[in-house]
């Protein structure tokens, strides 16, 4: 069997990181503070808000959960974000995707200021990534998956990754992030008209699989000893489970773990890292902005 790269585990140890900042940030009046906007009732998005205001709490952060009902206009919505955009007691801006249809979300996060857009989807941060600037903001899953692969020990300096997926959440800035200076990763993009994609993958060191298809993976696509990292979260009927389903990835787990070297599990692997990404991400957003206003 390979080795189970335990997302849990890293997330707990980016924690005790983070409460060490934390606490120097609180010496020196400091609070960083969270923000998140829930449009409507979806329950995974409800789900996953209250993960994040649960983790704030833990880390000792201000947390800030706004509830809109679905009916809310682009308009209501732009005022929220603009208040939340002035209040200098908030670092870190969110707003739980999808929202609802009348919303125009890519209009939503340009409207962020972009020194609080913790998920790292507003235009300059997506910039600064692509010119390696450091004080731009990563999106929460892509760095979370590099922090897996940095604490299992995975060599990336050039290795070959292959990243399923061209998504602004995870496959586009994977790459980006992938082939920064000093990570220096020889990355390919696999998307819906790639050719020949199971033997692509099958000669790369690492897979990322992010394509939201349940069982993509298979066993053709993973040489021997690759590390795959699955982040994908998908519902499949299970008659024996008694919510009558189950969460699996993009990874047909139990046959690729048998060829794999190291592998994350779903559940377990990267979603706990996307929330330790985010309260990661706050801070920063703290400590840059308190930098800024400081005095010199």
């Amino acid at each position: 069997m390979p080795r189970l790269i335990d997302g849990r585990a890293v997330a707990q140890k980016v924690y005790a990181e983070l409460r060490e900042e934390i606490a120097n940030l609180k010496s020196r009046g400091s609070i960083p503070g969270l923000a998140v906007i829930l449009i409507g009732d979806d329950p995974a998005s409800r789900t996953y808000v209250r993960a994040k205001d649960k983790m704030c709490r833990e880390l000792g952060l201000h947390s800030v959960k706004l509830e809109l009902p679905a009916t809310t206009t682009q308009e209501e919505l732009l005022a929220r974000v603009d208040e939340l955009n002035r209040n200098q007691k908030i670092h870190g801006i969110l707003v739980q995707s999808p929202p609802p249809p009348q919303i125009d979300e890519a209009a939503i996060v340009r409207a962020l200021d972009s020194q609080k857009d913790v998920d790292g989807f507003h235009p300059l941060n997506v910039a600064k990534l692509a010119l390696d600037d450091e004080t731009g903001f990563v999106p929460c899953t892509p760095l979370g998956c590099l922090r897996l692969l940095r604490e299992s020990g995975v060599a990336l300096s050039g290795a070959n990754v292959v990243v399923l997926g061209r998504s602004m959440i995870v496959g586009k800035p994977m790459a980006l992030l992938l082939i920064r200076k000093g990570i220096d990763a020889t990355v390919t993009v696999i998307h819906s008209r790639t050719r020949h994609i199971s033997e692509i993958c099958h000669r790369a060191d690492v897979i990322i699989a992010a394509i939201g298809r349940p069982h993509f993976v298979r066993t053709e696509f993973v040489g021997e000893g690759a590390t795959v990292i699955d982040v994908g979260i998908n519902r499949v009927d299970d008659a024996t489970n008694e919510r009558g389903y189950k969460l699996v990835g993009d990874v047909d787990f139990d046959a690729v773990a048998e060829i794999a070297g190291a592998i994350t599990p779903v559940p377990g692997g990267v979603g706990p890292m996307t929330i330790a990404m985010l309260m990661s991400n706050t801070v920063k957003a703290c400590r840059q902005i308190t930098s800024s206003s400081t005095p010199g």
